[in-house]
């Protein structure tokens, strides 16, 4: 399953890092953001459980603490996105990508500290 794992969490990576960075380059929060935030918080959930199920549970670490807090940050993000976009709020939809930067930035931790842990074994 770990194969599987590491393909899910790097297509999230993939995903968000297009989504928040197109999004503060385009200047306004857009409804195929929204997709994509949504299609990164699934596969980065999905490949957290796969490797939660590969490491047998959860593990208090760096990596276990900053990946959960990193799972829920995307799910508030990706539902406030949500409300922003049906709102369809101008000034919301401007200075979402504050947001946005922000949560990528700590998800960033557990990706990397979970890519390092991953060549040292």
């Amino acid at each position: 399953m770990l194969p599987y794992a590491i393909i899910t969490i790097n297509l999230a990576f993939l995903l968000y890092t297009i989504g928040v960075w197109s999004e503060k380059k385009q200047g306004s929060l857009r409804k195929w953001h929204l997709l994509i935030f949504w299609l990164g918080l699934g596969f980065d959930t999905i490949g957290t459980t796969l490797m939660s199920i590969n490491e047998s549970g959860f593990i208090f670490n760096l990596h276990g603490i900053t990946g959960a807090l990193a799972i829920l940050l995307m799910l508030f993000h990706v539902v406030w996105a949500s409300i922003v976009i049906i709102a369809n709020n101008r000034q919301a939809k401007l200075h979402f990508h504050k947001l946005s930067i922000l949560v990528w930035m700590i998800w960033t931790i557990p990706f990397f500290t979970g890519a390092k842990m991953g060549i040292g074994a």
